[in-house]
């Protein structure tokens, strides 16, 4: 580190996706990265990423980065610990409020002046965040020179921009490209509540002019803002197995509203992910062809970006069918009637299933899958 507090060694950067209750899959792989660490303290990941859920922990290692097994501790210690009423309204009262809401406004459109914002409340979200997070804690990580960069990405309803909102160092600068920006910011819980409002079930939040939903949504190159803030090395934790899909086969039955609100909810925030990922992969390939010396000679100013991601070796969806029953019996009500509570309607649950049986089996499927491949993931963090 040199007397500006700017990190001169190589800077690796930890991408951590949106999937909801899924993110707690990546709880599981920072255990285990400080688990594999000689020295707990040290942050191997000084420019963190977070997108949606990934967006929370993203923000929970920054505020401790100073700390890094304390920080991956506590993070666990929330998801090991998690209820669905700690993330939106879960009792009878909030669900049938809610439900009534969307009857009234279904039924007399016309005459409702005060139309639901979401299917679900997020109130619980807000508290939650503003318990367990220290954001002064930013600011000491990256004067101590333990961060360099956070970045919280959110989706503008009225632009359609991506708005990657980041905290750095000041060498890093803000960047423009088409439909995705960079801004400087001083992060809170409402950057962290817009960037995992899942569209139609939690509501958009407000940030100063423009109100914002989950960042997935419209997220071009999920993997930018990492690059524009100086990445050498990235590494990517997804929400879900690599190349997954189904196999297809003749049905007969309409698909139910549920599985139509998976399929549509994958779609954000599995499949930018993977074509980002091709796409540098490409380049990487292409660069390795050219000489480094030819390159600046031609003014080629890309930069071979090492890589590695983990993902589930397992179907989320599979496992949160599994443990469906935990969710409290005012949300299977309201589930079960757009049929997310069987086999087919899986994927939908598997983002809301914020419940302890679910997110405990994530955690332990993270750290699991993380350890299976130790000699790479120390290899690639130099640990």
């Amino acid at each position: 580190m040199d007397r500006t507090g700017t990190l001169t060694r190589n800077r690796t950067a930890l991408i951590l996706t949106g999937g909801g209750a899924r993110a707690a899959y990546q709880a599981g792989f920072l255990l285990a990265v400080a688990k594999l660490s000689s020295n707990r303290r040290h942050n191997p990941f000084p420019i963190l990423c977070g997108t949606s859920a990934g967006a929370i922990n993203a923000a929970g290692i920054a505020c401790l980065a100073d700390n890094f097994g304390k920080a991956a501790s506590r993070l666990a210690n929330i998801w090991r610990n998690m209820h669905a009423g700690d993330i939106y309204r879960a009792d009878p009262l909030g669900i049938g409020a809610s439900g009534a809401r969307w009857l009234s406004m279904l039924a007399f459109g016309w005459i409702v002046q005060n139309p639901p914002r979401s299917l679900l409340d997020n109130a619980p979200l807000r508290e939650l965040l503003s318990r367990h997070l220290d954001f002064k804690g930013i600011d000491r990580a990256i004067a101590k020179g333990a961060l360099h960069a956070v970045s919280i990405s959110a989706s503008g309803y009225e632009s359609g921009e991506s708005i990657s909102f980041f905290q750095a160092h000041p060498s890093a600068e803000p960047w423009e490209r088409i439909q995705r920006h960079g801004l400087r910011a001083e992060l809170g819980v409402e950057h962290l509540l817009a960037s995992s409002a899942i569209p139609f079930i939690f509501p958009a939040t407000r940030i100063h002019r423009e109100y914002f939903g989950d960042g997935s949504m419209r997220q071009l190159a999920p993997i930018s803002p990492a690059i524009h803030l100086g990445a050498e090395r990235i590494l990517v934790v997804g929400a879900g197995r690599k190349n997954e899909h189904q196999e297809r086969r003749h049905v007969e039955t309409h698909p139910s509203l549920a599985q139509i609100a998976g399929h549509a909810l994958s779609s954000i925030f599995l499949d930018g992910l993977a074509v980002d990922i091709e796409r540098m992969q490409r380049i990487n390939n292409t660069l390795s062809k050219i000489p480094a010396d030819v390159r600046e000679t031609a003014g080629i100013s890309l930069r071979p970006i090492k890589t590695l991601v983990i993902s589930p070796s397992e179907r989320l969806d599979r496992i949160a069918a599994e443990h469906a029953t935990a969710l409290p019996w005012a949300v299977k009500a309201l589930l079960t009637g757009i049929g997310a509570m069987n086999r087919r309607g899986g994927a939908l649950t598997s983002y809301l299933l914020f419940e302890k049986p679910y997110t405990r089996a994530l955690i332990d499927l993270g750290y699991a899958d993380t350890m299976a491949r130790s000699t790479e993931v120390g290899d690639f963090l130099e640990l």
